[in-house]
């Protein structure tokens, strides 16, 4: 039986032992990202939220730029924790590379201007709705995600070798796969302290 919304937000975890393995078809995971970048709100209904989504090959070259990338700035007898853990990226299906189109973040910021110095941080909630529209569905779906952020300092490789439009500007990383492990036991803050009622 389909999970109902509040039923998948509630499933929606961190995964980060993933495995190359999928339960859901390439064209399936490709409706799910299609569908979610058409429907999931912006600032303006500007759109600037773009995905990169990398299979097979090119998944592999995304982590391995990755690690490389970081060999060059963590101490030898210091790395093998980070190579543990960009090992476990490596070994999903795939990664999505969430993006925003600054030239269309900065014409609005024209257009708009007295709101000019808010539209950056919009554009980041737009993309966070993404992140969070299509996560949820892969965790529906029987799939292990988790969100990663190595930007900046992989952005100019990453650019080049997938030829990503120079104005894209690179947000977040979610590496999926089907799940090798449960996720960490989460603890909750009393509902009463995030949430009040003003009458």
């Amino acid at each position: 039986m389909p999970l109902d919304f509040k039923e998948a937000i509630e499933q929606r975890r961190s995964i980060y032992g993933i495995s190359d393995e999928s339960t859901i078809t390439a064209e399936e995971i490709m409706e799910i990202v299609d569908h979610s970048t058409k429907h999931v709100p912006s600032a303006f209904n500007c759109q600037s939220q773009r995905v990169a989504v990398l299979f097979g090959e090119k998944h592999l070259e995304f982590w391995s730029i990755v690690m490389e990338t970081l060999r060059k700035k963590i101490l030898a007898d210091e790395f093998r924790s980070t190579e543990n853990r960009i090992s476990s990226f490596a070994a999903g299906c795939g990664t999505l590379l969430f993006y925003d189109d600054t030239s269309v973040t900065k014409s609005l910021m024209e257009r708009f201007s007295p709101y000019r110095d808010r539209i950056p941080d919009w554009a980041e909630q737009g993309n966070g709705m993404l992140q969070f529209a299509i996560w949820t569905q892969l965790s529906a779906a029987g799939l292990g995600a988790s969100l990663q952020h190595y930007n900046p300092i992989i952005d100019n490789d990453v650019k080049t070798a997938f030829l990503i439009p120079s104005d894209w500007r690179l947000i977040a990383q979610m590496p999926f796969g089907v799940p090798t492990e449960d996720p960490i036991e989460k603890v909750f803050e009393p509902i009463e302290r995030r949430v009040i009622v003003i009458e």
